[in-house]
């Protein structure tokens, strides 16, 4: 069994003191986000994470080559025949008013950077990949999904414990909703294949069902 190095009790209190301010916060508050990134922030932990997904060689061929990448041409994949991955990728975001969100240098400087860089990089397109939307319920599918892809990865799962927060705090009726979409997003990614590590700019050209058909993944009935 995998363990994590107890935590000493200041950092417990910062973790804690984040995810409540996270909560008492409105929807959509990105300042919220970082500072429970930093406070959830744990070297041995993120090693850990490494170690566990390195056990994949898609996984670990992409730490050995901390690929970034980059920018993304939005009215380029928006161009595409409108099966592909891209297309769909280019209109999710394009509705939305989105950017893709991208990595303020050019080259990872170890393993643990990359792993924070590409699944930066790479969130908005895990969205499109497993149909979960932007709004509240999509957002807790996809991290119900990184949990379940994802060892040791506390930032996601304080996001879950930060929404179950909310809703009994301020709206239960949404309970049911919440839990529905985590139990998606789990069950969704303990069946699909890994999606770290995946090189998302040779497969733009690819029909979206064929990319998620070779990815397992499983949409189930809830």
């Amino acid at each position: 069994m995998h363990t994590i190095q107890e935590p000493n009790e200041t950092w417990q209190d910062n973790v804690i003191e984040s995810i409540v301010d996270f909560a008492k916060s409105d929807d959509g508050a990105m300042v919220h986000v970082g500072k429970l990134a930093r406070a959830v922030d744990e070297p041995y932990a993120m090693q850990k994470m490494v170690d566990l997904l390195s056990q994949n060689p898609q996984a670990k061929k992409a730490f050995q080559e901390c690929k970034i990448l980059g920018d993304i041409d939005l009215q380029k994949l928006y161009s595409l025949p409108s099966n592909t991955l891209g297309y769909a990728f280019a209109k999710h975001m394009l509705d939305r008013g989105l950017k893709p969100l991208k990595s303020d240098v050019s080259t990872a400087d170890d393993e643990v950077h990359f792993l924070g860089i590409h699944i930066k990089e790479t969130h908005d397109i895990w969205h499109v990949v497993i149909g979960a939307d932007t709004d509240i319920q999509g957002e807790i599918q996809l991290e119900a999904f990184y949990v379940s892809q994802l060892y040791a990865t506390r930032f996601w799962l304080a996001l879950i414990v930060k929404n179950l927060l909310k809703s009994t705090i301020n709206d239960i009726e949404a309970s049911t909703q919440y839990m529905d979409a985590i139990t998606k997003g789990w069950l969704m990614g303990k069946q699909a294949k890994s999606l770290f590590g995946i090189n998302w700019d040779e497969l733009w050209e690819h029909p979206l069902e064929e990319v998620r058909a070779d990815l397992n993944i499983v949409f189930p009935k809830i």
